[in-house]
């Protein structure tokens, strides 16, 4: 059970009880990330970033005994957002939280499991498609996806090509993958 003195102590740079919140919370978030079927970087970027949120948020904990939770939601929130952005989807809100389920969210409720296998599934192929691509698609993507927020100067750039070249040839890659795409979810 995590209690108030060892939020205080991780709060004042104790590394031991901060220790303590990884070895006891490390495999709820690498649990929640692997459900996504996201590649080892990512993954590992989601972990890092959930715990560096708690790390900013840590001061703001009212009820330290839903840490577990509230990293668990955060980790899970983390993996969908990239995975929606990998995809080229716009966030406009978090997603509805199916009723009855496995995994705790935030709110004390529960997630499907079976939802989390088919996205899990659904991010597979995607990356496998994406896998299959030639240049400059397939890094195109790997760019796309690690650095969502970057502008088409910066990703042009990344990539080696003019920033007006970047839209044609991101239209072009998107155009191969749905046909890539396509015949799979034909044959699901």
């Amino acid at each position: 059970m995590v209690d108030q003195h060892t939020i205080e102590a991780v709060l004042a740079g104790d590394q031991t009880a901060w220790d303590e919140l990884v070895r006891r919370f490390g495999p709820v978030i690498w649990a929640a990330v692997r459900a996504y079927g996201l590649s080892p970087a990512d993954a590992s970027d989601i972990v890092q970033g959930t715990w560096l949120r708690l790390l900013e948020s840590l001061h703001t904990i009212r009820d330290p005994e839903r840490i577990g939770s509230w990293l668990f939601t955060t980790a899970r929130r983390e993996a969908v957002r990239l995975l929606r952005r990998s995809r080229g989807e716009r966030l406009t809100a978090e997603p509805a939280e199916p009723d009855g389920a496995a995994g705790p969210d935030g709110a004390g409720h529960l997630t499907d499991p079976a939802v989390a296998v088919l996205t899990a599934d659904e991010g597979r192929r995607l990356w496998r498609a994406v896998e299959t691509m030639n240049e400059p698609c397939r890094s195109l993507f790997r760019l796309m996806a690690t650095a969502p927020d970057a502008g088409v100067h910066q990703l042009a750039g990344r990539l080696g090509m003019p920033s007006g070249s970047y839209g044609p040839t991101r239209r072009r890659c998107l155009d191969r993958l749905r046909a890539l795409l396509t015949p799979q979810e034909a044959a699901s």
